[in-house]
């Protein structure tokens, strides 16, 4: 499968070494926040097939979705304009929330919008968008539409590729990981991993952190997405849910809701480290992983890798707010 070549790869591997001496357990961080600037994070490895896909089809516009802070649309609407296509947001919120953050920076370069309910969003999200699809087919365009978080197989393709970068820095830094744990919100990253685990046949665990939904959920979807990407591998690779590693229980509030404790966890790592986390994926992710290290589920001398998937555009200034209380 073709990609394009937007990120700046590869991204470094950091150890935490404040974090590690605290906590007996060996924490590395992968800074995919370094991808870029406009289209930073884990969005744009997955952005790369799926635009190199839009491209081969002949689409010269894009139509994607996600919160109303999504991460994922502000970097499909950049990584759009960059290559010259047009793009719609299909968003869950109201239009009065989209002036600061993610959609103000998609306002910025033309993108174009439809806000819809959360109700809407979780049933109707997909039918809104072939819709939109249909009209531009109308005005004469042709849309290329993206799903949520590009959590789909071509999408999950980039971190098949992130995986093998992986043990590329591995051998380089004479390490040898255990274990990769990420947040997870849409389920692409997750899959990509797991099956590039898969087809390594390395022993390494991939372990998810949910930010919503539940274990169950994404153990389903990354199982449905594995079996998908193997249409454009033409490879056989297969796993059972069970297989698949999610922590359950860091959810808090619900997605992109932040409580006091997810937020004292981003303020020790930024005061102990020096690393700033975003308070809607990393944050809860980071807070998921100290937790489980205090309750013994990580074992002493275990060597870690957290993938850092971005999104400093979600500190609004509600979620400034938050956290200044604590400063």
């Amino acid at each position: 499968m073709n990609k394009l070549h937007l990120a700046n790869l590869p991204t470094p591997i950091q150890k935490l070494e404040c974090l590690s001496k605290e906590t007996g357990v060996d924490i590395y961080l992968k800074r995919d926040d370094y991808t870029g600037l406009e289209i930073s994070g884990n969005k744009v490895r997955k952005l790369e097939y799926s635009f190199a896909e839009a491209i081969s089809l002949g689409c010269d516009h894009v139509i994607t979705c996600g919160g109303i802070q999504s991460n994922h649309a502000r970097a499909t609407a950049m990584v759009a304009r960059r290559l010259g296509m047009s793009s719609t947001m299909v968003l869950r919120g109201k239009e009065e929330d989209s002036h600061e953050g993610n959609p103000f920076l998609s306002r910025m370069i033309g993108a174009e919008f439809s806000f819809i309910t959360p109700e809407e969003y979780r049933d109707e999200r997909e039918a809104i968008m072939k819709g939109i699809a249909e009209d531009l087919r109308k005005r004469g365009k042709k849309a290329y539409i993206i799903p949520e978080g590009a959590s789909n197989a071509v999408g999950s393709l980039g971190y098949r590729n992130a995986y093998e970068e992986i043990l590329s820095q591995e051998r380089e830094l004479g390490l040898d990981f255990d274990r990769i744990v990420l947040a997870v919100g849409s389920g692409g990253t997750f899959a990509g991993l797991n099956y590039a685990n898969l087809e390594s046949g390395k022993s390494l665990r991939i372990t998810g952190i949910n930010v919503c939904d539940d274990a169950d959920f994404f153990r389903r979807k990354a199982k449905s997405l594995i079996d998908e990407m193997n249409s454009y591998t033409k490879k056989d690779i297969s796993v059972r849910e069970e297989d698949l590693h999610v922590i359950d229980g860091y959810v808090g509030l619900g997605y992109a809701i932040s409580r006091e404790e997810e937020l004292r966890s981003i303020l020790h790592v930024a005061r102990t480290q020096g690393v700033i986390l975003d308070p809607v994926y990393t944050g809860k992710a980071m807070h998921g992983l100290l937790e489980e290290i205090k309750k013994g589920c990580m074992k002493s001398g275990e060597t870690i890798l957290f993938v850092h998937t971005g999104g400093m555009f979600g500190w609004t200034r509600e979620k400034i707010n938050q956290l200044e209380e604590l400063m």
